[in-house]
């Protein structure tokens, strides 16, 4: 069997019975795919919460390196990268969720871990009203926010609308696929998604030869919610794959919007029920948005750049580097753990002790604010 880990994280993707959580629960408690393989005879005994003895029976799997060492050439010769959970460009929003994908395919040229993603989703059937929401959003969400990553589907309606707005406003998008990177579906999208690889990318866990399956694209769904700080649904209808996307994004904690529509549009009616059951919150706009998830991008909520630590005196070095961070606007804590480098948990940590020495107030919705 190959060490490559790689090779050994897609292999483990591809034993029968490993689903996403065993997968990503093995290699976070043995350390890597290479050593789940090496260990595997070992693993009920020294860790029986995570492994059975048809889970060894199911590592015995010699297809699925010969299947994993095909894929990697594939990828190779394509020129797509291979991001595996532990790596520095892997989407550390995503990283965090119990059933992140061990291995994620990604051709294109953006970064993952953009200070601020949205995700925006909605029916397959966009009527003008939502597509006239797309376009009037993103126009004025690329005024409001910088460093921004759009995040969809590439399907038909919405999806590909927000796609191709993101793209006239000179926004990265990033379309998550429910089939591997050897084609493009819906076909009729293959220039949007060819002008994606320039201003963005294409994202996907499926292998190559993989086909569109009604249930991949419920799979997908949970990498469109969970990369993301936000996700929006435009338009949908009383049942559709949107209305599961926003059930995930509440499950993991995301901020979740809906698009609110008159009670007898048949496309509004998953956004009015997201709104009335509180899943989601109501949003006419960009700004609506931005003031919603507190992102301080007003003048209202900017500070003076010079704030100096030789305010606060008894500051770790890690303390200050949030402060420096916080003195130009109040963040939310996924940005704070982007631009400072330090790890989630460890971040939390740190915004406590900082709101205990009155350094640090915290903001609704997860952000912070400087008490200068």
């Amino acid at each position: 069997m190959s060490n490559d880990e790689r090779i050994c994280s897609i292999a483990l993707t591809l034993c029968p019975g490993v689903g996403h959580i065993i997968a990503k629960r093995l290699v976070e408690t043995v350390g890597s795919a290479a050593e789940v393989f090496r260990l595997r005879k070992e693993l009920p005994e020294r860790f029986s919460d995570v492994a059975s003895a048809s889970i060894v029976s199911a590592l015995n799997n010699p297809e699925a390196f010969q299947r994993a060492e095909k894929e990697m050439e594939f990828a190779e010769k394509n020129r797509i990268d291979c991001l595996l959970l532990g790596d520095e460009r892997y989407p550390f929003r995503l990283r965090k969720c119990e059933d992140a994908p061990l291995v994620l395919f990604f051709k294109g040229n953006t970064d993952l871990n953009r200070l601020r993603v949205v995700s925006m989703v909605g029916t397959r059937q966009a009527t003008e009203y939502g597509k006239g929401f797309c376009a009037s959003f993103l126009h004025d969400l690329s005024d409001l926010c910088s460093d921004l990553l759009i995040v969809s589907g590439l399907a038909y309606g919405i999806d590909v609308h927000a796609h191709r707005e993101a793209l006239a406003n000179g926004l990265s998008t990033v379309g998550v696929l429910a089939h591997g990177l050897d084609r493009i579906y819906p076909s009729a999208h293959r220039k949007t998604a060819i002008d994606m690889l320039e201003q963005g990318g294409l994202l996907t866990e499926f292998l190559s030869d993989t086909d569109p399956d009604r249930y991949n694209f419920v799979s997908r769904n949970r990498i469109v919610a969970g990369m993301s700080d936000a996700v929006i649904v435009v338009e949908s209808a009383a049942k559709g794959g949107s209305l599961i996307t926003a059930n995930l994004a509440e499950g993991y904690h995301r901020d979740c919007f809906a698009v609110p529509g008159r009670p007898t549009d048949e496309f509004s009616r998953g956004c009015n029920q997201l709104i009335r059951d509180n899943i989601a919150a109501l949003i006419n706009d960009a700004s609506d948005f931005v003031k919603a998830v507190d992102w301080g991008v007003g003048t209202a909520h900017r500070k003076s750049e010079g704030v100096q630590r030789s305010l606060f005196p008894d500051l770790t070095e890690e303390e200050s580097r949030v402060v420096k961070i916080l003195s130009r606007s109040d963040l939310h804590i996924n940005t704070l753990v982007v631009e400072s480098n330090i790890p989630v948990s460890r971040m939390s940590a740190l915004l406590f002790d900082l709101e205990m020495k009155g350094v640090v107030k915290a903001l609704v919705g997860g952000s912070y604010h400087l008490l200068a």
